[in-house]
């Protein structure tokens, strides 16, 4: 698919500033440096409720729960309305809802009841939002130019949410327990006027066939993940992982406070290690691509986390963990990059909503569970112990893509770092 108005002048080999995708890249940034804020601040809010780890894993656990409910249905919507609309109206929702939310620690009112239902909501409206944004984004750049805009908007979400993010979370704590909340309400204002402010960009549809239905058009996404082996493959090693992550994100906080006893501080250098990394991976990423192709950078990126994983497990050393948690983040940014752009190139246009919707849901459907495990591991065995287990989960991840390394798969060329042909790899 062509991109249409806004494309203009440079998307050949990378999007256009001015336009959609500045707007789009603007509220994203903005947006991903409140979700920073929140995510930080709920499991440390979370600790000071309780100091069950199974219970601190739960609000984690609920964060993930709806893209198995709700993730299908919010591809096949995402496909059949004005995803710009959408997109805003969702984050108008967040703001009020993170809004109250904050008023209520501002209150004493917190709970560990009250963070797993916010948890839940806010994903449960992510779903929605989320594939609107993937299916939006080939509306407003030209299709060569995708893995591009990947880049350049993962990189800033993760300048925003990590780098400026992290370090931010201890003065708004200073401040007080709601202000992080408070200033996550904000930008989802924000994130919400700049999208709306979007006009005459709207990806092309074919007219749905008479009698179409939410569940034949799902049915429908379906069907075109599983006919592709190189996304079929990705998705299966994605949810392995995302089973292992589940288990790491909800117990990380313990990792560092409990095990390494580097309280706040040492929780807030990990994160912002983990963006740094992220950083370095949008810039590594297209000379790596252009020497390996995109789905042996996804098998590389596997297999260097694993490596990481076992230092964080094993090393009993906050240096150690900023170190391997740069060297995750990088990677992992190099995998997310590849993944996405695969799935905007090889899906149908007007099918891209629920394609990603099949393979987000089916990717997170394990993360409840190895949260809920992370838990229950650490509880057993040890702070460190989830690490270890999050490593063999991206061992089984790394050898199911072993047999989707050899599809067509595309180019990427030196000097635009887009597609240009289709070769085996």
């Amino acid at each position: 698919m062509t991109g249409v108005a806004g494309a203009g002048a440079g998307s050949a080999g990378a999007p256009p500033w001015r336009g959609g995708f500045g707007r789009l890249w603007s509220a994203a940034v903005l947006s991903s440096f409140g979700d920073a804020l929140r995510t930080a601040a709920l499991p440390l809010l979370a600790a000071s409720l309780t100091r069950e780890p199974l219970l601190i894993a739960s609000v984690t656990a609920c964060g993930y729960l709806p893209w198995i409910v709700f993730g299908l249905l919010g591809g096949a919507v995402a496909d059949r309305v004005d995803q710009r609309r959408a997109m805003w109206t969702v984050d108008a929702a967040r703001a009020l809802l993170v809004g109250g939310f904050a008023l209520a620690v501002a209150l004493g009112h917190a709970t560990t009841g009250l963070l797993i239902a916010l948890a839940f909501v806010l994903t449960a409206l992510q779903t929605l939002f989320d594939n609107a944004a993937t299916a939006l984004l080939p509306a407003l750049v030209d299709r060569e130019a995708l893995g591009s805009a990947n880049a350049r908007l993962m990189t800033g979400q993760r300048v925003a949410g990590g780098l400026l993010g992290g370090p931010a979370l201890p003065l708004l704590l200073a401040v007080g327990s709601a202000a992080p909340f408070a200033a996550d309400a904000v930008t989802f204002l924000v994130a919400a006027a700049l999208v709306a402010s979007l006009r005459g960009w709207a990806p092309e549809r074919r007219p749905r066939p008479a009698g179409s239905t939410l569940r034949r058009e799902i049915a429908d996404g379906l069907r075109a993940l599983a006919r592709d082996r190189a996304l079929r493959g990705l998705c299966v090693a994605t949810a392995l992982c995302n089973v292992g992550m589940g288990a790491l994100i909800a117990t990380l906080v313990i990792l560092v406070t409990g095990w390494l006893d580097a309280g706040t501080a040492g929780y807030a250098a990990a994160m912002t290690a983990y963006t740094v990394g992220s950083l370095a991976g949008g810039v590594v990423n297209r000379p790596i691509v252009v020497r390996l192709g995109r789905m042996r950078c996804v098998l590389l990126a596997g297999t260097a986390q694993i490596a990481a994983l076992v230092v964080m497990g094993s090393v009993r050393s906050l240096v150690a963990l900023v170190a391997a948690l740069a060297a995750f983040g990088l990677m992992g940014m190099v995998w997310n990059v590849n993944t996405t752009t695969l799935m905007q190139q090889r899906s149908p246009a007007d099918m891209l909503g629920r394609v990603s919707a099949a393979f987000r849901t089916l990717a997170v459907a394990g993360a409840p569970l190895g949260a809920l495990l992370g838990g229950a591991v650490a509880t057993a065995w040890g702070p460190n112990t989830p690490a270890l287990l999050t490593a063999g989960f991206f061992v089984l991840a790394v050898t199911a893509l072993i047999p989707a390394r050899k599809p067509d798969v595309v180019v990427v060329a030196p000097q635009d770092g887009v597609t240009t042909a289709h070769v085996t790899r």
